[in-house]
C-alpha cells in the first residue's frame, strides 16, 4: 500500500515538474519576444507552443496590449506629421507678408520724416526682423524634422572653413562690438561634413554668441584622436551646468525672464544638422563660460 502511494506521488512530482518546465520555457518565450517587440516599435505578436490555458490567456492578454501600444505610436506620429505640416504651413504664411513689410518698412526709411517718426520706424524694423527670423526658424526645423535621411558628406578642410567663415561675418561681428579670439592649427585638418550644413550650424552658433555675450568670444578649431573640434565659447556668467544640455531642447531659454529675442530654436537646430552628418554638438559651461563644441569625423 505505502509503495503505491510513493509511486502515485513521483508520478505526480514529475508531471508537476514537467509542466512547470513547459511553463517555464513559455515565459522566457514571452519575455524574449517582448524584448524583440519593444525593439520592434510594437510591430510582432507573441507565440507560444503551450497546453497552459492561463499561458495562452495571458498571451493573448499582452498580444492586445501590443496592439494597443502600436495604435498609441501611429497616432502619435499622425499627430506629430500633422503638427510639422501645420507648423511649416503657418510658418510660410508669415514668411511672405512679412517679406513686403520689410520691404515697405525699408521704402519708408528713404522717406522725410520726422526724429519720433524714425525711431517707430526703427522699432517697427526691428520687431520685423525678429518674426521673419522666427518665421524662417519654425519653418526651417519642420523641414528637418520631416526629413530624416542622412546628407552624403565630403572630406572638407576644417581649417580653411573656418577662416572663412570668420572672414565671411567679419562685418556682423564688428558691428555687434566683438573681439573674437581665434585658435586655428597651422596644418590642414580635414572632416567629414556638408559645407553647406556647416555654415548654417556656425551661422546659428555665432548668433547664438551675439545674443548672449557681451564684449567677446573664442572660435578654434581642434584635431583630436578621431575627431575634429569646431568650438565657440563666450562668456556667460548667467548660466548654471544644469544648463547645459537644456540649451539643444526646443524653444528652450536659460534667461526666460529677459527680453531676449528669437524662438530659442538655433541650438536644437544645430544638433539636428549634426545628426544628418554622423557629427554630434555639445554644451559644456565651466568657470562662467559656454563652451558649445561641433565633433566631425576626421577624414
Amino acid at each position: 500500500m505505502l509503495w503505491a502511494v510513493i509511486s502515485v506521488l513521483a508520478a505526480v512530482t514529475v508531471i508537476l515538474f514537467f509542466r512547470l518546465s513547459v511553463i517555464h520555457a513559455d515565459l522566457k518565450t514571452i519575455s524574449k519576444e517582448l524584448e524583440l517587440n519593444r525593439q520592434g516599435d510594437y510591430n510582432r505578436r507573441i507565440t507560444v507552443n503551450t497546453i497552459d490555458k492561463q499561458v495562452m490567456k495571458t498571451t493573448a492578454e499582452v498580444n492586445r496590449t501590443l496592439d494597443y501600444q502600436q495604435q498609441l505610436k501611429n497616432e502619435r506620429e499622425r499627430a506629430e506629421r500633422s503638427l510639422r505640416e501645420s507648423v511649416s504651413d503657418i510658418a510660410h504664411d508669415l514668411r511672405t507678408p512679412l517679406t513686403v513689410i520689410r520691404g515697405d518698412l525699408q521704402l519708408l526709411e528713404k522717406e522725410d520724416l520726422t526724429e519720433r517718426s524714425r525711431e517707430y520706424l526703427s522699432v517697427c524694423r526691428e520687431k520685423a526682423d525678429v518674426l521673419k527670423e522666427i518665421a524662417d526658424s519654425f519653418f526651417e526645423l519642420s523641414v528637418l524634422e520631416s526629413d530624416n535621411d542622412q546628407v552624403p558628406l565630403e572630406k572638407v578642410n576644417a581649417v580653411n572653413e573656418a577662416a572663412q567663415f570668420i572672414a565671411d561675418h567679419e562685418a556682423v561681428i564688428r558691428l555687434n562690438d566683438l573681439e573674437p579670439e581665434i585658435e586655428l592649427p597651422d596644418r590642414t585638418i580635414c572632416m567629414m561634413a556638408d559645407r553647406r550644413l556647416l555654415t548654417r550650424m556656425l551661422e546659428n552658433l555665432l548668433n547664438n554668441v551675439i545674443k548672449y555675450s557681451a564684449g567677446s568670444f573664442r572660435f578654434s578649431v581642434k584635431e583630436e584622436a578621431e575627431t575634429v573640434a569646431v568650438c565657440f565659447s563666450n562668456p556667460a556668467p548667467e548660466l548654471a551646468q544644469e544648463d547645459a544640455e537644456n540649451l539643444f531642447l526646443r524653444t528652450y531659454r536659460a534667461d526666460r525672464s529677459r527680453s531676449r529675442t528669437g524662438a530659442g530654436l538655433g541650438l536644437y537646430i544645430v544638433r539636428l544638422l549634426a545628426a544628418k552628418q554622423s557629427a554630434t554638438a555639445q554644451a559644456e559651461i565651466r568657470n562662467g563660460v559656454l563652451t558649445i563644441s561641433l565633433r566631425f569625423r576626421k577624414a
